[in-house]
């Protein structure tokens, strides 16, 4: 790809890439997406004019592997095709308890991971039944748990299918009930913690609170219903409580030291600095302004292209699939964007973070249910956490930076606490927004829009096709991050739905993000 144009070399070249991208591309073989450096798999066109454009202008620079023409999806080796079918059941348990699994010495004894990792080796050495060679104990209910969590599968149900594979296959190695199987999993470190919060989303009780029955700000019950229990009677007896409100925290760290502790995914957490096209082009975000700014503001963050940076995508859900039930439950996920392009916005590599319970939406008080993903990202922005980086074969102290958040209008107001309605409506304009209420309709409208324009621009003048006036305004003044912090220095927050806020204005809140 890199040779002479008028090279036989790169005839030969671009004919072998012909033939092998429509033998995967159309089942007709008439179009393929076009790698020209003109048209950059933009445009679908016909064999003869890609093999005319490939000849005039070249590969697109970069395009090293055929991600559209079938060599992501396709390998060409048989034996790389079974091994990837074969389960890598003891390639998951290095990765993940590669300390311990490398571990030297004596000890007094076992400590809490290398129990993990002793219970899940014996469980990978154990027969599905004998003779199998196929399938371990471990993966056969790993994989059973998987079509568990994606069908929707209740946990009876899944009780029950493993009561009727053990009574047909007595001779089946598996788990007896989901209960035994979630045990399983769990020592995969896969699990998520649940931090009960007040009904009226005034507070988490964690921390100095985690013991506290009563909401100190509005006085709710933590749980549904109190119950007097007789101190009398067996732990084993006493009746359950039920918490009124829970959140599910699925921890950032130990998933992120993952990435870093898998071999198939370490080396593409580094490509944006060591594999990505640095030529002037926007093709990912580290080829953007804030990026570079970030790098140029933080230059002992940036000094290690591991470190990791993140987005943030918050948004309401229907739990119940049917909009005739008025029901939100709230989900906040992460991406990394050090991965490359065709990885980073995938489902596999977007991290769920918090479960946000409804039935109604958190509002401004979405900083309540933020509180435990704000203290991992202080703590891997301040000092970072120590990590294992399978591709170098090293430890180094990981660090981590929220760059973005991605969110629709109504989420970018509960996130930001700037109100996305209203007279200062539009968050580029803020304070110099202009707005217009229409009293017989009772709504806001935005006009004069051409005050963004260059000042001798003719629809300046264009009095008719805007609001009757000519505009020679120049655009308001873009709010700084400085500013911002100054307007809110001495703001008073007030959470929880059964308080009324005093504060007048745009600004709902400070942000914990600030």
């Amino acid at each position: 790809m890199d040779l002479a144009r008028y090279s036989k070399e790169y005839i030969a070249g671009v004919e072998s890439f012909l033939d092998f991208a429509y033998s995967y591309g159309d089942p007709q073989g008439e179009e393929i997406q076009c790698p020209c450096a003109k048209y950059c798999n933009i445009r679908w066109t016909r064999r003869n004019v890609v093999y005319d454009h490939l000849i005039c202008y070249g590969f697109v620079k970069g395009y090293t592997r055929w991600i559209n023409h079938g060599e992501w999806d396709i390998n060409l080796n048989v034996d790389d095709v079974m091994d990837y079918l074969r389960d890598d059941i003891d390639g998951l348990l290095n990765d993940q308890f590669r300390d311990v699994a490398q571990a030297e010495g004596v000890y007094d004894g076992p400590n809490e991971d290398a129990k993990k990792f002793y219970n899940l080796v014996e469980e990978a050495s154990q027969e599905l039944y004998p003779g199998c060679t196929g399938f371990s104990k471990l993966s056969f209910t790993l994989h059973l748990y998987l079509s568990k969590c994606l069908h929707g599968w209740s946990n009876e149900s899944f009780t029950s299918l493993l009561e009727l594979l053990k009574e047909a296959m007595p001779e089946l190695n598996i788990p007896p009930s989901y209960n035994k199987t979630k045990s399983m999993v769990k020592n995969l470190d896969l699990d998520y913690e649940k931090i009960d919060a007040c009904p009226n989303d005034c507070m988490l009780f964690r921390n100095d609170h985690k013991d506290d029955e009563f909401c100190h700000t509005c006085g709710a019950s933590r749980y549904i219903k109190s119950l007097e229990v007789d101190s009398e009677l067996e732990s084993s007896k006493k009746q359950h409580r039920v918490s009124a409100k829970s959140l599910r925290h699925f921890p950032l760290i130990p998933r992120l030291k993952r990435l870093f502790m898998c071999s198939k995914t370490t080396d593409y957490l580094r490509w944006h600095d060591e594999e990505r096209s640095k030529d002037g082009k926007l093709r990912h975000p580290a080829d953007g302004l804030a990026w570079k700014d970030f790098d140029r503001l933080h230059p002992d963050f940036a000094l290690d292209c591991r470190n990791v940076r993140l987005g943030l995508s918050s948004d309401g859900f229907n739990l119940f699939r049917t909009m005739s039930i008025s029901h939100s439950t709230w989900s906040v996920m992460l991406m990394v964007y050090n991965l490359p392009p065709w990885m980073c916005m995938k489902s596999e590599y977007s991290i769920l973070s918090l479960l946000i319970p409804g039935p109604r939406s958190p509002g401004n008080d979405i900083d309540i249910y933020l509180q435990p993903l704000i203290d991992e990202l202080k703590l891997l922005w301040d000092s970072g956490v120590e990590t294992y980086d399978a591709s170098r074969n090293q430890t180094f102290q990981m660090r981590a930076a929220l760059m973005w958040t991605i969110n629709d209008f109504p989420a970018y107001a509960m996130l930001s606490g700037w109100s996305t309605k209203g007279k200062f409506a539009c968050p580029c304009c803020n304070y110099g927004t202009n707005s217009h209420y229409l009293k017989h309709s009772r709504k806001m409208c935005y006009m004069d829009h051409h005050v963004f324009l260059p000042m001798d621009h003719p629809w300046r003048s264009n009095k008719r096709s805007f609001n009757g006036k000519t505009e020679f305004r120049p655009p308001p003044p873009f709010l700084k991050g400085t500013d911002v912090l100054n307007n809110l220095h001495d703001f008073e927050n007030v959470f929880g739905k059964k308080r009324k806020r005093s504060n007048d204005g745009p600004w709902k809140k400070r942000s914990i993000f600030f």
